[in-house]
């Protein structure tokens, strides 16, 4: 019972990370447009385009933390591992799999805490760009505690399987 429930949740958390990574690559597709917008405006048109270099940058923040929580998924992040490589096969994935999501959770958790809080409070004061365009930050601030509970989800996914396969291998010894 315990087993299915697990495996349904890993199911939606690993679609929504997809999704995530989908949106991320749709969104780098969206900031190169408007860069090129804003360079051609810039350069062939000799009219300046303020716009275009602002809403990347906000665009960028999203593509960054949609991806993250896929990133950690696939195991496709950077991983520093030349220590690690002369230990044996068990401890490696004890490793991988157990003690680095601890160790994610602690600070992923801290940062989606305080990012919530800082997405709050710049819907309260309604802080806006310094730009000439003065857009809201509110909504691109709400996106970073979004992601990042994502990636707990993810990383809580890979400590349970984590501890159920090296539960299973105690098994088997």
């Amino acid at each position: 019972m315990i087993s299915k429930l697990l495996n349904r949740v890993n199911r939606i958390i690993e679609r929504v990370s997809d999704l995530g990574l989908v949106v991320s690559g749709i969104l780098i597709l969206v900031m190169s447009v408007l860069s090129t917008y804003g360079v051609g405006r810039r350069y062939l048109l000799h009219r300046p385009e303020p716009y275009s270099y602002e809403l990347s940058t906000m665009l960028l923040v999203a593509c960054v933390v949609f991806a993250v929580a896929g990133l950690q998924r696939y195991k496709r992040h950077l991983r520093v591992d030349f220590i690690a490589n002369f230990l044996p096969a068990t401890v490696q994935n004890a490793l991988i799999d157990i003690v680095t999501p601890i160790l994610g959770l602690f600070y992923v958790v801290v940062i989606t805490w305080k990012s919530f809080d800082n997405a709050l409070y710049s819907m309260s004061i309604w802080e806006t760009s310094q730009s000439s365009w003065e857009e809201p930050l509110f909504p691109v601030k709400f996106l970073v505690p979004i992601g990042m509970a994502l990636l707990c989800l993810v990383l809580a996914a890979q400590l349970s399987r984590g501890i159920a396969s090296l539960a299973g291998y105690i098994k088997d010894k």
